[in-house]
């Protein structure tokens, strides 16, 4: 008899809740329409408040999308805790990653999650993992800040946006020893902590210039995943100030009939959570 295969499961996940007027108006069109399995939202910026209050609105609960860094291009974003080391002069979050990496203290960087994860509670939003907003902070302090930030979710419970796996995909194959060995620490200390984690994460990279170059990139990406739940992560918006055009695609292609027809023929089921 033929050994069964392990199943393999996709949470799709579109990130930047709260980024621009846009983005959260597509968000939240996407998980009514069922094309969306989480969203992950921002608590630091204009558009914030709003994003949660349609969440609310919608029946939809998202995950936590720790930040600590603005975007050069969208109004300031501002920390919602004291932490000098978290602010610029005029009290806004650095857009500058290099300032933030010279300049970040770790105890301000968690007091400014419990502020992040306290202001969606008190907006009645109760997340069940998190994510940093931007993957370049996953190496700041050679990991320091990924390890604090692990064990900042173990006390509240949470899974986070790690992958379990870096290989196969293209790419990793040349990430410095260093940041294998950052990963492969943080990943056993996941594990230590009851952290959970998705197995693998499938995105995009450039600025994929056409739906259909988007969804053939994604297409091969699915062929590599590993048994367990992995989470494709999408930012689809819509044309606005400061939305790169690639957001408008992905928005394309959540609703492309044919990436939905490969995630079937590849085997791989729609999943909730990780």
């Amino acid at each position: 008899m033929r050994a069964e295969e392990p199943e393999r499961r996709l949470v799709v996940t579109a990130d930047d809740l709260g980024r621009d007027p846009a983005g959260t108006a597509v968000i939240i069109a996407l998980g009514q329409e069922g094309l969306i399995s989480a969203a992950t939202l921002l608590t630091v910026t204009e558009e914030s408040p709003r994003a949660a209050a349609r969440l609310r609105d919608a029946g939809l609960t998202p995950r936590l999308h720790l930040t600590l860094m603005g975007e050069a291009d969208l109004p300031p974003w501002r920390p919602l805790s004291d932490g000098a080391s978290l602010r610029e002069r005029d009290g806004a979050m650095t857009t500058d990653p290099r300032r933030l990496a010279r300049e970040l203290d770790l105890d301000e960087a968690v007091e400014e999650f419990d502020a992040q994860l306290a202001w969606m509670r008190g907006r009645g939003l109760e997340p069940g993992a998190a994510d940093f907003h931007t993957t370049a902070l996953y190496g700041l302090r050679e990991g320091a800040l990924l390890e604090a930030t692990l064990r900042w979710c173990a006390r509240h419970g949470l899974g986070f946006r790690l992958p379990g796996s870096m290989d196969p995909f293209p790419g990793t194959d040349a990430l410095p020893v260093a940041a294998r060995g950052v990963h492969s620490a943080a990943v056993h200390l996941a594990d230590a902590l009851g952290v959970p984690l998705p197995a693998a994460l499938l995105s995009h990279h450039g600025t994929a210039p056409s739906v259909d170059a988007l969804r053939t990139s994604l297409t091969s990406g699915l062929a590599l995943l590993p048994p367990g739940t992995s989470e494709l992560v999408m930012h689809p918006s819509a044309a606005g100030a400061g939305v790169p055009a690639v957001r408008e695609r992905e928005t394309e292609l959540l609703r492309d009939g044919q990436w939905w027809e490969a995630l079937r023929d590849a085997g791989i089921r729609q999943a909730a959570h990780w």
